[in-house]
């Protein structure tokens, strides 16, 4: 009787190792296809990174050209140390001594120069200076790990306290992001910013790192109800974030700032309700421009008139002086 009792303990045990073994595994496999970048060596090359796919076809000679010229500007290398411990790149593009700088991040797996070339001639156009911020895991930043923002927005408040330590007490800047850059400056306004931080762009962000994963597992025909807790679970261990620590909706609650929301309506990879459900979340000065036939970060290129009118009117009539100098397309 007692071997028959010590051999049901060996099996319960040994299933239960088994178990544990599958979770972690299947953790670990999850954490590797949604949060973790290998580095790759850095090449010099000529090739112009602009996004693959029929729905960005339309716009390649566009987006080319914006990253040509962007080239040519002249920049100016930054770099800082993260929270953790990470070097992180950024590219400055100076308009005049004293301008508003709009302080911009790009989106998941993407780049500063594929994503945001043309906010560069935005900035320009209406007499801004660009501070050009590669996140963790891409170009000249460090780092393996993307975290939808968790990490991602306390950079953008390293960038800020750096902005203003580079460029003086007097500095007035934008917070700047598309997709996934808009849900991190989305999560830095919620926190106790300076004084000169005046206002937010999020164009095309997500409202939580938790929906936005959850709809792209089901956009691959996967359940993802069932594979949430592994993906959350990779992220707390090998990532070492919570991935509903904090959210877009959370920072809308207590930010203080005024918000410009942009989304494509037929934005398929993330749902312009996402931003439709931001906006309502924000207590303060707020304005949400949706775009018909507009998909993923495309609003700016489909129709440039109403980017730039919304913009100029939305900062103007909250206290950020914006005036159309000369129209770049």
């Amino acid at each position: 009787m007692g071997g028959t009792v010590l051999n049901l303990l060996k099996a319960i045990i040994c299933i239960a190792l088994i178990l544990a073994s599958l979770i972690i595994l299947i953790s670990y496999i999850c954490f590797r296809i949604v949060f973790y970048v290998p580095r790759k060596k850095e090449e010099l090359t000529d090739e112009l990174p602009v996004p693959k796919g029929e729905l960005y076809e339309p716009y390649h000679d566009m987006m080319r050209h914006w990253i040509k010229e962007a080239r040519g500007f002249k920049s100016e290398d930054f770099y800082i140390k993260s929270f953790d411990g990470l070097t992180l790149h950024a590219k400055y593009f100076e308009y005049e001594p004293g301008a508003v700088m709009e302080i911009m991040f790009h989106g998941y797996r993407g780049s500063a120069e594929r994503d945001l070339s043309g906010g560069i001639q935005r900035c320009f156009a209406l007499g801004r200076s660009v501070l050009l911020i590669d996140q963790r895991t891409s170009c000249g930043s460090e780092g393996n790990v993307i975290s939808f923002g968790i990490y991602e927005h306390r950079d953008c408040l390293s960038w800020i306290d750096f902005a203003l330590k580079q460029f003086g007490p007097d500095i007035k800047i934008v917070l700047t992001g598309i997709s996934m850059g808009a849900s991190t400056v989305l999560m830095a306004a919620g926190k106790e910013l300076p004084k000169n931080v005046v206002g937010v762009l999020a164009d095309c962000g997500f409202s939580s790192p938790t929906k936005i994963i959850k709809k792209c597992a089901g956009d691959l025909k996967l359940p993802a109800d069932l594979l949430y807790p592994f993906i959350k679970l990779g992220a707390k261990l090998y990532g070492h974030f919570d991935l509903e620590e904090y959210t877009p909706l959370d920072a809308m609650k207590t930010c203080k700032l005024p918000v410009i929301f942009f989304h494509g309506e037929t934005d398929d990879f993330v749902p312009c309700d996402m931003s439709r459900e931001t906006y309502a979340a924000c207590n303060s000065p707020k304005r949400l421009v949706t775009v018909p036939k507009a998909g993923h970060g495309l609003v700016y290129l489909v129709d440039n008139d109403l980017y730039f009118n919304s913009v100029i009117e939305f900062f103007s009539e909250n206290g950020v002086p914006t005036k159309l100098i000369k129209k770049p397309m």
